[in-house]
């Protein structure tokens, strides 16, 4: 009787009895709905548009209301797309979390497998921005990708100038600068006097002319010009896909504003090498209501990369605290026994990461609260520790400002410093207190 009864308790209960699962593949996906129902419980659907419409078609027919997908490759953006526009709720999976048990492996089997952990309520779906959110994140890709692709090709014209042994880079520090470029630019024209090409200098250039000129004695190889030609054209043809890549993004974010107010003006910056052409300080505020870019650490392209990753609602996220372990900045849980194994943060490719650490190495610098703090946390732990630790609070408070609406002040760097000193103090004083002693001030 007492087994029976803990036989009962240990069952799984069903929460979901309209869920079904997908199997993803590049050339056909197997879906299962749940093995009570009527008719045929898995069946396989091609990859074409009009399969993936009649996959939705006999879900709904079939009652589905919640399905599960894992994330393989980009073969599951359409059939997520699809079935989302349709209607159903769709979770996005992470492949680690739905690992069957060993044995036989089959898309049947695997589909039924997801089918049934979304009924019982154990898998979760991952982030995913809105639509528009979504379409502006890829368009902030792209241009990643292009300004890669954009700096491979200046290193291209680098090395075919090193084998001609044209030492351009010897006396200017930027092949793509206005003197790089008009230099270059010449070269491939024809130009092969040193004292013409060394003419086009600018004055802000610290190599003099003479400097430059005796680098522009090279040997003009044939087929390292030819190099050098087609590193240009593929400098320049990226530069025309970035500049149409950004009107799209300004568009996009004009679609995703929120607010009409105008930004207050803030602290004078250095504008980027690679920022965008367009406002984007003023874009991302009507979209977010506040100025990210007050946060010290965090210029336009930084802020641009975190709305487009994450998108302007916090909703899906109930704390600063699920917001930062989403990001893979909060300290990992690994204990056993009892005993705390590590506390190492989790490894994460996220885009937003990368951007929020980047943003917090360069506080190094700031002469504010935030770059106080990050040269603290230097003192007391390595610097990748530190700067994991310095993105954590960035993080906290992006999260702040986009659910309170409220600007980020500085308090600046002795503010920071002089509230640090009291709370060694008070340390200092609970311990000397506990051995029986008394703190005295110099000079006291």
């Amino acid at each position: 009787m007492a087994t029976s009864k803990i036989k009962e308790a240990m069952k799984l209960e069903v929460v979901h009895p309209d869920a079904a699962g997908v199997d993803v593949g590049g050339s056909s996906h197997h879906v299962a709905i749940r093995g009570d129902a009527p008719g045929q419980t898995v069946r396989e659907f091609g990859c074409y548009t009009k399969d993936l419409h009649e996959m939705a078609d006999w879900l709904l027919s079939s009652g589905v209301r919640i399905v599960a997908l894992e994330s393989t490759g980009v073969y599951w953006i359409p059939v997520y797309e699809v079935l989302e526009r349709r209607g159903l709720e769709v979770l996005l999976v992470h492949a680690r979390h739905v690992k069957g048990v060993s044995g036989r492996k089959s898309d049947v089997l695997d589909c039924q497998w997801l089918q049934r952990l979304l009924s019982y309520g154990l898998l979760r779906g991952a982030f995913r921005p809105q639509d528009q959110m979504c379409e502006l994140r890829e368009l902030n890709r792209l241009r990643s990708r292009l300004l890669r692709d954009q700096s491979r090709s200046v290193q291209h014209m680098q090395k075919a100038l090193t084998m001609m042994n044209v030492q351009l880079t010897n006396a200017i520090s930027d092949v793509a600068g206005v003197t790089g470029q008009k230099i270059v630019r010449a070269i491939v024209a024809g130009e092969r006097d040193p004292q013409e090409l060394a003419s086009y200098r600018d004055a802000r250039i610290k190599a003099s002319e003479q400097e430059i000129a005796a680098s522009l004695q090279g040997n003009w190889r044939a087929e390292h010009l030819l190099a050098l030609k087609v590193a240009l054209a593929t400098f320049d043809f990226c530069s025309q896909q970035i500049e149409q890549c950004e009107v799209e993004i300004e568009r996009a974010m004009q679609v995703l504003q929120r607010f009409t107010q105008e930004p207050e003006k803030g602290k004078k910056r250095s504008k980027a090498k690679n920022a965008p052409k367009f406002d984007v300080r003023e874009r991302l505020f009507k979209m977010c209501g506040v100025d990210l870019t007050r946060i010290n650490g965090i210029d336009v392209s930084t802020a641009m990369t975190i709305v487009s990753e994450v998108g302007t609602d916090m909703s899906r996220f109930p704390s600063d605290k699920h917001f930062a372990s989403w990001l893979g900045l909060c300290p990992g849980t690994n204990i056993s026994g009892g005993k705390r194994l590590g506390a190492a943060s989790k490894h994460s490719a996220n885009r937003a990461t990368q951007a929020l650490k980047q943003a917090a190495a360069a506080l190094r610098t700031s002469q504010s609260a935030l770059g106080a703090y990050f040269r603290t946390l230097c003192g007391r732990m390595d610097k990748a520790k530190a700067v994991t630790a310095a993105a954590h609070k960035l993080a906290r408070l992006i999260y702040a400002m986009l659910t309170k609406g409220q600007e980020y002040t500085d308090q600046g760097q002795l503010y920071y410093e002089e509230r640090y000193r009291e709370r060694a103090v008070r340390q200092l004083q609970r311990r000397a207190n506990k051995l029986g002693m008394l703190v005295v001030p110099a000079g006291g």
